[in-house]
């Protein structure tokens, strides 16, 4: 049984997941530009600078290794207790935990407790974000109609690059400040500024309303018993191809940004603003091609978009460090922006491509689980692109294989998801009886 839903409910649920999925990747992101700023110095304090920036990183990384459990924890209850519910969880934990960094005593004060209670809090950060990506997609897919669901699943995705916006911009402002006051008390600013946004992002979530999906699913006592099992057991092609075709717009993203900031500013010694502003100004194209994309989604689908945005970005790697090795700052600015805007391209259709894959019983627990594998391995892709660049003596031609690399494993991604994908009318349905996460029909 298909459930019908108007435009209007998709565009006000569409945009209750962009606002408050915008205010969580704030939260999100600055932990990332303060790894390459000031954790390395503050909290991970070393006299080689590689070793501290490497211990910054793998905290970093650590959020994403969390994320996965967020996955499990939240996918299970989104797909037995709600989507709603669970993304008023997810938001008030991430807003809470980045309010503390920003309170954090330094190294210099507490000692070897500040790199633990920091890397514990983003531990936390990580499970909470594990559980909001997927089920704020879920959410927008669920009350879009089938034809538009390209146009009202990319809003999710938005909130990708307003939160880098508005984090990097924060960093931006306060970067201005003398170093002395930057250090001791300016980069806390950015971080505790989560708690006013997080009235906001509350005041957001709670006027969404349930998935009708959902609510179809518990009148007709269709939930899955076990979801995370179902889909781990079951459906573990459609889970590995899904993380596939996620893994350039997180790990690319993250190389594209996190890493270049450290890279720019530790080994080119360019000023901060300029990194800073060259992923400002990259932040702002995303949301052009994501909205460029989403349309074409709808008439090309999701797969060959997501194979089109794996080429050229793998097309567009060693350029993208040509550009930013020059040291010129049009160019540097020019290339941050090409790599970020090729790779959004298939991070665009993240939304349709994984719910084709998964019934809607399951659906909370196979977008959660796929991103969220997705990002264990992108977690650590600053840090590995930093030991890399050791490697070679600091030649950039290392990170520009390693984007090559994260982009054709999207690519395969994108090739192999067709043939996983259910039908629209599955897609749609309902009870899980009868069909298999992936369409096949039970014997």
């Amino acid at each position: 049984m298909a459930v019908i839903v108007t435009d209007a409910e998709a565009r006000k649920v569409a945009l209750g997941s962009f606002v408050g999925t915008a205010l969580e990747w704030y939260d999100f992101f600055l932990y990332g530009t303060a790894a390459s700023l000031v954790f390395n110095t503050l909290f991970f304090s070393s006299s080689n600078t590689v070793l501290a920036t490497m211990g910054a990183f793998a905290s970093f990384a650590v959020g994403f290794a969390a994320r996965p459990i967020g996955a499990v924890i939240f996918g299970h209850l989104g797909d037995r207790i709600g989507r709603r519910r669970c993304l008023i969880v997810t938001v008030t934990m991430i807003g809470v935990v980045t309010g503390l960094i920003g309170l954090l005593p330094d190294v210099l004060s507490i000692g070897l407790a500040a790199p633990i209670l920091l890397t514990l809090l983003r531990l936390l950060q990580g499970v909470a974000v594990g559980g909001e990506w997927g089920g704020a997609v879920t959410l927008a897919v669920e009350h879009a109609p089938i034809e538009r669901r390209g146009r009202y699943a990319v809003m999710p995705q938005i909130g990708s690059p307003i939160g880098t916006l508005l984090s990097n911009g924060a960093f931006l402002a306060v970067a201005t400040l003398p170093p002395e006051s930057f250090n001791s008390w300016g980069w806390r600013l950015p971080f505790l500024a989560a708690f006013p946004l997080l009235y906001i992002a509350l005041w957001i979530r709670r006027r969404v309303g349930e998935s009708p999906l959902f609510e179809q699913l518990l009148k007709e006592d269709e939930r899955a018993s076990s979801p995370v099992r179902e889909v781990i057991v079951g459906a573990w092609r459609q889970l590995l191809v899904g993380a596939c075709t996620c893994s350039l717009g997180v790990g690319g993203f993250y190389l594209a940004t996190t890493f270049v900031i450290s890279y720019g500013t530790g080994t080119l010694h360019l000023s901060k603003s300029l990194v800073l502003t060259a992923t400002l100004v990259a932040a702002a194209s995303q949301i052009l091609v994501l909205l460029v994309a989403g349309r074409l989604c709808e008439r090309f689908g999701p797969a060959r978009i997501t194979v089109f945005g794996g080429v050229v970005t793998a097309l567009v790697a060693f350029p993208m460090f040509w550009l930013i090795d020059t040291k010129i700052a049009g160019l540097v600015v020019l290339g941050v922006t090409l790599g970020v805007a090729f790779l959004t391209i298939s991070y665009a259709v993240s939304g349709p491509i994984l719910a084709d894959l998964f019934p809607a019983r399951l659906r909370y627990s196979g977008l959660a689980l796929s991103s969220n594998f997705a990002g264990i391995m992108s977690g650590f892709v600053p840090l590995v692109a930093t030991a890399l660049l050791a490697a070679t003596g600091g030649a950039s031609w290392s990170a520009a294989a390693l984007l090559i690399l994260i982009a054709l494993i999207t690519l395969l991604g994108g090739l192999l998801a067709p043939r996983l994908s259910l039908s629209q009318d599955q897609s749609l349905l309902v009870s899980g009886k009868g069909v298999y996460p992936g369409g096949a029909p039970k014997a």
